[in-house]
Order: structure tokens, then sequence, then C-alpha cells
């Protein structure tokens, strides 16, 4: 199972948010750079970035924050945050970006993440963020009407890298994962799904794990890291053993 340590983007600055809330954002660092090269340094394999700011603009508003990270590490990148057409995930992919992560738009014009994944096969994913089990987009402002599973569902002869899937009511929390309803989704689908929210200790990651044979492929862990209640490298080891 791949550990993805998380750099949320808010105003160039490293965040944790609570609940998807930006009045509510806790800055952990200022130089992304610097935050994504101790992760490769402690041997992850990935690094999963958000432009927060992006998820609301509905336009990229991080770049120079997220080209600062692709320049300081050579482990791929999944991104996400304000990516709503072909142009910008095609910019993207060019700049280096490994893997493109689509949210809202995944809700409002399924066709063109169709389309992205027929262009860039292997490099498209699908972020499906639930509240109550309902998707939440435009920056989780905004609660939908379909649920996780229907959405997922949409994509699964699309050929979507990864559906991450994300709890908002356990985001930024440490209130532990919403294992149950992840390896859920998981088992629903063919898709591998990467877990997101709430995690805050090893032993969440070891049950993550224990379910991984229903489709979970990785986990996303965001301020545990940052505030040291999850050594990264015992977190590898985890995860990897």
């Amino acid at each position: 199972m791949i550990l993805f340590p998380a750099i949320d983007l808010k105003d160039g600055a490293c965040v944790r948010l609570l609940r998807g809330e930006m009045d509510k954002a806790t800055v952990f660092g200022t130089d992304p750079g610097a935050q994504a090269r101790t992760f490769a340094d402690a041997g992850c394999a990935w690094i999963h970035v958000v432009d927060l700011n992006g998820a609301f603009a509905g336009r990229p508003v991080n770049a120079a924050a997220v080209e600062a990270i692709l320049a300081a590490v050579d482990v791929p990148v999944q991104l996400g945050g304000g990516i709503r057409d072909l142009a910008t995930v095609g910019m993207w992919l060019d700049k280096g970006v490994r893997r493109v992560i689509l949210g809202t738009v995944a809700l409002r014009d399924p066709d063109l993440v169709k389309e992205a994944c027929r262009l860039h096969p292997g490099r498209i994913a699908v972020g499906i963020d639930a509240r109550g089990g309902y998707v939440a987009v435009e920056g989780w402002a905004e609660t939908s009407s379909i649920t996780a599973l229907d959405l997922a569902l949409k994509f699964e002869d699309a050929g979507v890298a990864a559906i991450i899937y994300t709890d908002i009511e356990r985001d930024g929390a440490l209130a532990g994962p919403n294992v149950e309803a992840t390896a859920a989704l998981a088992r629903r689908i063919r898709t591998p799904v990467i877990a997101s929210g709430g995690v805050s200790s090893l032993d969440d990651l070891r049950a993550l794990k224990a379910v991984a044979d229903s489709g979970i492929a990785g986990v996303i862990s965001g301020r545990a890291l940052y505030d040291g209640r999850i050594d990264l490298r015992e977190a590898l080891r985890v995860l990897e053993g």
C-alpha cells in the first residue's frame, strides 16, 4: 500500500484545513519545495499536492508553489485543485505532474474526464470527496445529490488510474479514517481506491492495510505527519511490510 504524504497549498504555504474549512487553516511551512524534499528523502514514493485556492477559484492559483515542488523532487507528484478543463490538464502534465486529479469537473462534466483519460492514459485520477456519503464539490463548499459510489461507477470503463476518496468529516480532524466506507466503495468498483481523511496514527494505517484486499491501494496523510503523531519512516514500514 502506497503512502501519499499531502502538501495542501493555500496562499503559497503548506497548510492543513479542518474539515475543508478555508478559515480553519493551520500553516505548517512556507517552503513547499523543502517540504516535498523532506518527504522524498524519507523514502516516499509519491507526493499528493492540492491547490486549495484553486479548488475554490476553479483555476490554478498556487502554480509557483507547485512548480517549486516539481523542481525539488524526482518522485512522482499527483495534483488536484482547480483543474477544470483539458488545457489545464495538459499544462500540468507537460510541466511534470505525473497524475492529475479531477474532482468538481468529474461531477459536472464526466465526459471531460473520460476524454482526459483517453488523451492521457494512466495519468488521470478522480477525486471523490464525500459528506455523509454524498459528493461535495467547489472546494467542498457545495454538497450534491449524487452518492460517492454512483459517481465512481460512471468511470469504471474510462481508464481512471485511481479514485481518491475523502471523507470530509474526518479530514484534518485526526478522528481516524472511515475505513468501513472506504473499503465498501473499493469492493464495489474495479478502479483502485486511495483513502484520504482522518488518518491520525499508525493503527489507522494498519486498519487500512488490513482491508487492502478490498481494493484500497494507497492512503493520504497530512496533519498527522506534520504534527508528529505519525513517524513518516515508521508509517512507510507499516504500509510496505
